[in-house]
């Protein structure tokens, strides 16, 4: 496995690569970040940002998405995968935002699982990116690289990746480092054409050495 020294090598590889990496989500508060997280799973970040504007404008707040009718929430969100669910979905975390949590985003992980359509990796994202709250999501780009990077073992769950990423990075790092690797992952190592041969982390990568 890659040591802990080797990871922040890797980390400030891809960096240098992708210095600006952030999210790409369109939000303008933490109560839109929620909802377009939940709308982004199985979905790229195009395609929701693509529905939001016309989602948010007429239901920009939980009370509001709380009481709209499903069949026109499927109606503007139809153009991206699942949408049926996740319609349901988005209007019962508003309800609940709006019973529950005085229709304010939690701030609490344990919380923001309670919403329907909220896993872990949500809720880290909100966390990390509403609150500045130190959490890594570990979404298929993230567990792809550290998997080909052997940061961890081929077999490691989503869980076993994030405690190890957030084992050898440093904490102030986290967030930062879930960007880079999103990007390095979306746009550079990707699943089916990765650039290896042009990779500055091709020496430390398996992966890419028998690939090519």
């Amino acid at each position: 496995m890659l040591s802990k020294k080797r990871t922040i090598q890797a980390l400030s590889e891809m960096a240098n690569l992708f210095p600006n990496a952030k999210k790409e989500l369109n939000a303008n508060n933490p109560f839109e970040l929620l909802i377009a997280v939940i709308l982004s799973a199985q979905t790229t970040d195009v395609a929701v940002n693509k529905v939001t504007p016309l989602l948010f404008a007429d239901y920009p707040t939980p009370d509001a998405l709380a009481n709209a009718n499903i069949s026109d929430i499927m109606e503007k969100i139809r153009a991206i995968g699942l949408y049926r669910n996740k319609a349901k979905n988005i209007v019962a975390s508003s309800q609940m935002l709006v019973n529950e949590f005085n229709e304010e985003v939690p701030h609490s992980h344990s919380d923001l699982m309670k919403l329907p359509g909220v896993g872990r990796k949500t809720a880290n994202v909100v966390l990390a990116d509403a609150f500045g709250i130190f959490r890594i999501a570990v979404d298929t780009h993230v567990e792809r690289i550290a998997k080909r990077l052997q940061i961890v073992k081929q077999s490691a769950s989503a869980l076993e990746v994030e405690e190890m990423l957030m084992k050898n990075i440093p904490k102030n790092l986290w967030i930062k480092a879930h960007h880079t690797m999103i990007f390095f992952g979306r746009y550079h190592c990707t699943a089916k054409k990765p650039k290896c041969i042009k990779c500055s982390l091709l020496k430390m990568c398996k992966f890419g050495q028998t690939k090519n």
